[in-house]
């Protein structure tokens, strides 16, 4: 009888500590909604700069628009031809070859693919043209992208052409520069 009711006060002991967990896990989900409800953000910017050895630099728009969200950039210092244009996971441009940008952003876990496939990360916006003076710009309305969803996270020129098929990135070589994604002027 003895061990019994130590048994029943360790059964209640257990069950007032799981209540007690799950009291804090739906807490901490309502938190989690509460702020996925913030303002939804209609314009971002990235300001890239350029990985070590490299000098490319420039200024990645993004604002959204009715079918979309409109991506304009401004690239210099680059190398003449086409040149992968990604965003990538994280907002963080410490590593001096841009590698701690992560992979490509990829919330769907989808194939890499070329901006006008439906079926692609949202991070691959494709290749950006740089001409003989090593300018580029790029001005197209993305369908995929979700500005709320690229806030703080990374975007990264390479030094080569995105070939659109070859996984996980599209085989664009060398990050030559890299930005952070952050809210520009225009929130609703």
């Amino acid at each position: 009888m003895k061990n019994r009711t130590i048994w029943n006060k360790g059964t209640i002991l257990v069950a007032i500590i799981s209540i007690a967990i799950t009291g804090c896990m739906q807490t901490e989900t309502i938190e989690i909604e509460r702020e996925m409800e913030g303002p939804e953000y209609t314009h971002a910017v990235a300001i890239l700069q350029p990985t070590e050895g490299f000098e490319a630099s420039g200024t990645v728009y993004f604002t959204k628009v009715e079918e979309g969200v409109n991506v304009t950039a401004e690239i210099t210092g680059l190398s003449e031809g086409n040149k992968g244009f990604h965003i990538h996971q994280y907002g963080d441009c410490t590593a001096a070859n841009g590698t701690s940008a992560g992979g490509h952003f990829n919330p769907d876990e989808m194939d890499h693919a070329g901006p006008d496939d439906a079926m692609r990360h949202m991070g691959d916006m494709g290749n950006i043209v740089a001409d003989a003076d090593g300018n580029a710009t790029i001005d197209y309305v993305d369908g995929t992208i979700n500005i709320n969803m690229i806030l703080g996270r990374g975007v990264i020129v390479h030094n080569g052409e995105d070939d659109l098929t070859s996984q996980p990135s599209g085989a664009a070589g060398p990050r030559v520069a890299c930005g952070v994604i952050g809210v520009a002027a225009g929130t609703e």
